[in-house]
């Protein structure tokens, strides 16, 4: 496992994304296996594990307790707050000081800790940002000792700018991958130099990077890549990046050509590893089999510059156009 720097601590460049540990939006995976895939990932170096409150409303953070429980090695948890409908006013009207602070208690509750080691908001309006309230609440629950770190998950290049403006967010969490590759172009540095973290999720496009499906592939009803292929639960960025599943399979042809031959999901991580700017990409898993491949993807060859310019003008000429939803 390779590490980068966070804060001063050594995070591991490839973390666990723990969306499907919900068992709400991905398909059903019993509890056993959950912690067969988080046991796995730690066993071989993994540090850094990202969840939410939303995922199987608790579910996946309550797993997560449980795992940290029977493990003696030192875990870094991030997790999410800002989606749950069941505050006083809904979501997404109420971002008080008083909800968002229930919900941090209860995320540490579920994971039965102390102090939660980086809270982000999860993706919540852009306007809600702009007004900057909510930074100020974060700040407040981070001086009563309840979280280390505060950052951002972010759907678009305009939110990503507008938290850069608050130098103490640690660290902005966004949809990074061959099919979304102009954010590096948009903010990459001056995160940087600010020292704000990247932190890269859907590193295979729902999958599609996967190289596993094709135009005859489905997907139950119960799971995103069903029910928000076009965005109708919530931005449609958040599946498939935004690109409908189609004209996804026709543009991997073409992002296949350009690779060289081997392994398209581990090649797709290792592209995004690339970037310097990037601290750590989270890919999902449902099976150990996939965690084990996601971690084997560090030590994939870098793709040579000449490869990594094709992908570029791919993405340029044919990809971007292809986006839907606000990015």
């Amino acid at each position: 496992m390779n590490y980068r720097i966070f804060k001063g601590d050594q995070i591991a460049a490839i973390g666990l994304g723990t969306w499907q540990l919900g068992s709400a939006d991905w398909g059903q995976i019993d509890e056993a296996n959950a912690l067969d895939i988080l046991n796995t990932y730690v066993e071989a170096g993994g540090n850094f594990i990202d969840t939410a409150d939303v995922y199987g409303m608790g579910t996946s953070e309550r797993l997560i307790g449980k795992f940290l429980k029977q493990t003696d090695k030192k875990v870094y948890v991030a997790t999410k707050l800002g989606r749950r409908d069941d505050a006083p006013n809904g979501w997404p009207q109420n971002f008080s000081y008083d909800a968002i602070r229930r919900h941090v208690e209860d995320s540490l509750t579920h994971l039965g800790l102390d102090q939660l080691y980086l809270e982000q908001l999860h993706c919540i309006p852009t306007e809600v940002l702009r007004k900057g309230e909510v930074f100020d609440h974060l700040r407040r629950i981070q001086e009563e000792g309840l979280i280390q770190h505060f950052g951002v998950s972010v759907e678009t290049v305009e939110e990503a700018l507008i938290c850069l403006e608050h130098q103490d967010v640690a660290a902005l969490q966004i949809i990074f991958n061959l099919f979304r590759q102009h954010l590096a172009d948009d903010f990459f540095d001056k995160a940087s130099a600010q020292g704000t973290a990247l932190i890269a999720r859907i590193p295979l496009a729902s999958g599609l990077l996967s190289g596993k499906f094709n135009q005859s592939t489905t997907f139950d009803n119960n799971d995103h890549r069903h029910y928000n292929a076009n965005g109708n639960a919530f931005n449609v960025g958040e599946t498939f990046s935004g690109i409908a599943f189609e004209n996804g399979i026709e543009l991997l042809e073409e992002i296949k050509r350009i690779l060289p031959d081997g392994n398209l999901a581990q090649q797709s991580i290792k592209w995004i590893l690339q970037h310097p700017a990037i601290t750590t990409v989270i890919p999902g898993a449902s099976k150990v089999e996939q965690v084990q491949s996601n971690i084997a993807a560090a030590k994939q060859p870098d793709l040579d510059e000449d490869t990594l310019q094709k992908l570029k003008r791919l993405y340029t000429g044919r990809i971007r156009q292809e986006i839907r939803g606000k990015y």
